[in-house]
């Protein structure tokens, strides 16, 4: 028995020290792990910060989004030009070289940078329990898009029923007898022959040109020129998806000016390279939005301009301010460039599918009855506009 015991003594032993030893190689494992994912999420110095050359990338990224933006906008307002010509096929190509721009900045610059961010082991385990979280928030984006499009749609027509019923009330259009309302009876019979007959005809055609000049519902066509404050209103409404559509693009200017201006002077230079093209066409691609707009104020589309002209270097100028304890790699940094590029994704997607790719070519008269060689030069364009703005996903 004694010898059973003398046995079974260092058995044990053994085995206890056996599990101690395996129970701290897993804390240990659990510490690398923990000690890795806080190595990944600490504060790195930037080491040689060079000011002069940050400063000097507020300057030349604002004149590269200036000549971009402003360049398709003087084309279209310098002075008149006829369909069929140079300065009309350049505005065309632009337009559509745009479209390819805005397609794949969604794409190729903002959508993988969410998901990238969404799966940080920087972030809760409750954001990482979730893979989807990019494409819900994409997609909650253009659901808000499009109910305030609906929204705006249906309050335009409203206003507008309002004003041609007071207009037609101002034209005689409805007249009160004894205090019914009747319809309109001939000018012989209420005036005698004080008022002739063709005077009647006269307000008729008038009012029949009134009507058909100012009956058409919004979103029936776009890029119309129109004369009166009221109906350049609507036109403003008509087009809520350009202001929308700037507003995911400032979003996004704003994260990669802080971005640019935070990263380490290795990828600094290839970063801003990359980020004047990327400025340059995508301010292209707002320019020849804002065309379509059609304001009699030349400076409405100065004013729209120059909002995504300045966001990425006032980006550029916080990380500036704030690069010494600046952390990228923070919860809080990295939650909310997720998000932020996940609903700009969402906007920019919604207006390339619905606003310019449907409504301009899928469902546009103007553009199944344009001649083989403009349909083949529009496709071309977009195309190689998507595929430049992709080419730069290759480092910004």
């Amino acid at each position: 028995m004694v010898k059973y015991i003398d046995f079974l003594i260092p058995c044990l032993a053994l085995l206890y020290l056996t599990q101690v030893h395996a129970q701290s190689d897993v804390e240990a494992d659990a510490t690398d792990v923990s000690s890795e994912e806080e190595d990944a999420c600490a504060l790195l110095p930037l080491e040689d910060y060079n000011m002069g050359l940050r400063i000097g990338s507020i300057f030349i990224i604002l004149g590269t989004s200036a000549v971009g933006t402003y360049l398709p906008i003087l084309l279209h307002r310098i002075s008149p030009y006829k369909p069929g010509d140079i300065r009309d096929w350049l505005l065309t190509v632009g337009k559509f070289f745009g479209t390819g721009v805005i397609l794949a900045t969604a794409f190729v610059h903002m959508l993988p940078d969410a998901l990238e961010n969404f799966s940080s082991p920087c972030l809760t385990q409750g954001w990482l329990s979730y893979g989807a979280f990019a494409g819900i928030f994409c997609m909650l984006a253009s659901f808000a898009l499009q109910l305030l499009e609906v929204v705006s749609v249906a309050h335009m027509n409203k206003l507008r029923k309002r004003k041609q019923d007071k207009i037609d009330a101002e034209l005689g259009n409805t007249h009160h007898y004894n205090g019914f309302a009747h319809e309109k009876v001939p000018s012989e019979i209420i005036h005698g022959s004080q008022i002739s007959k063709q005077h009647t005809i006269a307000d008729e055609e008038r009012i029949e040109s009134h009507t058909h000049d100012h009956h058409h519902h919004i979103g029936d066509s776009h890029g119309h020129s129109h004369g009166g404050a009221f109906l350049e209103e609507d036109d403003a409404y008509k087009h809520i998806g350009t202001y929308i559509l700037e507003l995911g693009i400032v979003m996004h200017s704003i994260l990669i000016g802080i971005t640019l201006s935070t990263t380490g002077n290795s990828e600094f230079t290839t970063l801003l390279i990359a980020l004047v093209f990327h400025q340059f066409f995508e301010g292209m691609a707002l320019g020849t939005r804002l065309n379509d707009l059609n304001y009699k104020q030349w400076y409405r589309p100065v004013i729209m301009g120059l909002l995504y002209i300045v966001m990425t270097p006032i980006g550029i100028a916080i990380g500036i301010g704030i690069h010494s304890s600046f952390n990228p790699n923070s919860y809080s940094a990295v939650l909310s460039s997720a998000i932020l590029d996940s609903l700009s994704a969402g906007i920019l997607l919604y207006n390339a599918y619905v606003s310019l790719m449907s409504m301009e070519i899928s469902h546009s008269p103007a553009f199944h009855n344009a001649s083989t060689t403009r349909k083949v030069c529009s496709f071309i364009s977009m195309y190689i506009g998507a595929g430049l703005m992709s080419l730069i996903g290759e480092w910004a």
